[in-house]
């Protein structure tokens, strides 16, 4: 008898027992526009056009980095689903649309169906957050690709925008205030510092309960990535919104000059920002300066929204409603460096304070 793919490294088997396994999880995000189940070919959607004079689609693909170093260490898989879909609603809703399908891509060394099931699940709770479906998806057994126990997996996401309220940022002008929303921790960015920063720590240092973080290491590096469309959805058409920006890899530095106009700069005050106890042990243990932690971590600000002076008090108030803390943290004035953070420098001393 001759080889088979089995013993080429691919059982089919598990493939399979994998998607009837993971089909309940996502068709619990469906709605009337989804037309196919899955494991069609490809997944048919049939959007809601009502009140759209000119719809223009909005898509957005994204992954969820060396964060799954942690997944994988840990066996913990409950997680990094969400963060998957958050990596890529939250920067589709930027534009101000709605979003309205997502899709999965899950490369790995082998299939365990029990470990795909967690990640489809945590990925069905982060479409059912973004009030999206998850469509359809991938699973690619590739022995020679991944080392054993190790995947990886990349999200895309398709939202829906009215082209004349799209929104794009040329309207920011000086004097607009900025709003930073909650972050939920590191989310998914920075995580080849935080691994560097605490490599010598054991698992059970990792396990053990922290005083400053009310919880353990292991549970704050594994908390999901904030979703922000509820946020976008309760002050679109109440609040004059400028511009918005998710704070990914990079950083407020790197993200806020990414939706603001030339001419302009934002100016953030850090004293304002609500950061996280997990962020200042980074900081000191690390010995990471002021700037690489500005540039390299969200700080505490998940989201930015840029809006009139007069917007602010809505704007928050509408937020804290729909389940989001935020703050007025800075302004737009006139000038040409992209963004000012009071009270770090390019090269700023190291203080434990």
């Amino acid at each position: 008898m001759g080889l088979t793919y089995k013993e080429s490294g691919v059982d089919i088997g598990k493939q399979d027992e994998a998607i009837v396994r993971l089909k309940p999880h996502a068709r619990r995000t469906f709605n009337p526009q989804v037309l196919t189940d899955i494991g069609s070919f490809a997944g048919l959607f049939k959007p809601d056009l009502t009140g759209i004079a000119e719809p223009v689609l909005v898509s957005s693909t994204d992954g969820v980095g060396t964060k799954l170093k942690y997944a994988f260490r840990f066996s913990r898989h409950n997680t990094v689903g969400i963060d998957l879909i958050a990596t890529c609603v939250n920067d589709i809703v930027t534009c101000g649309a709605r979003p309205l399908f997502c899709l999965d891509y899950i490369g790995c060394h082998s299939v365990d169906p029990a470990v795909i099931e967690t990640l489809v699940e945590g990925m069905s709770k982060g479409c059912e957050m973004s009030e999206c479906a998850l469509v359809g998806g991938e699973i690619a057994e590739m022995r020679d690709m991944y080392k054993e126990d190790e995947y990886d997996i990349v999200g895309f996401a398709v939202g829906l925008v009215d082209r004349e309220k799209a929104i794009d940022g040329s309207r920011v002008a000086p004097g607009d205030a900025i709003i930073g929303l909650d972050s939920s921790g590191l989310h998914s960015n920075g995580y080849s510092l935080v691994r560097k920063v605490f490599e010598r720590l054991s698992d059970e240092d990792y396990r053990k309960h922290d005083k400053e973080l009310g919880t353990s290491l292991l549970e704050e590096v594994l908390k999901p990535t904030r979703i922000y469309w509820r946020a976008v959805k309760a002050i679109l058409g109440l609040v004059d919104v400028r511009a918005m920006a998710h704070i990914s890899g990079g950083g407020i530095i790197d993200n806020v000059p990414r939706v603001i106009p030339a001419g302009v700069h934002a100016r953030i005050d850090a004293s304002l920002l609500a950061i996280p106890p997990v962020f200042s042990i980074i900081k000191r243990s690390g010995r990471v300066a002021d700037h690489e932690m500005f540039k390299t971590f969200n700080m505490g600000v998940g989201y930015i929204v840029v809006a009139p002076q007069a917007d602010v008090p809505a704007a928050l108030d509408l937020c804290r409603k729909a389940g989001y803390e935020g703050r007025e943290i800075g302004t737009i004035e006139e000038g040409t460096a992209p963004v000012e953070i009071t009270g770090i420098g390019p090269n700023p001393e190291i203080n434990d304070t």
